[in-house]
């Protein structure tokens, strides 16, 4: 017999396209939700990549790669203006 499992402790991959409305609508969207959710990120970012016993440089690789999409996409507007350009 199937265990019945409430929407909000589901993980988003259980989540059925119907209820993702709802499912959304159960999270926490007060300052300390909103902090809480970041520190478990970032502990569950920790104890993946960088706690661990035989360690690479792969965790520290996709915290400078995210920083370097994010420089990125925030000087677009002013990287879009010095492209080199044809002159008719």
């Amino acid at each position: 017999m199937a265990s019945i499992v409430l929407l909000k402790e589901k993980k988003l991959m259980e989540v059925k396209l119907g209820e993702l409305p709802s499912w959304i609508l159960t999270w926490n969207f007060t300052p300390s939700g909103i902090v809480g959710a970041f520190q478990r990120g970032y502990d569950r970012y920790y104890n993946k990549y960088i706690n661990v016993r035989k360690g690479s440089i792969s965790g520290v690789n996709m915290v400078l790669a995210a920083y370097v999409v994010f420089s990125y996409c925030i000087s677009y507007k002013e990287l879009k203006h010095e492209r080199r350009r044809k002159y008719h």
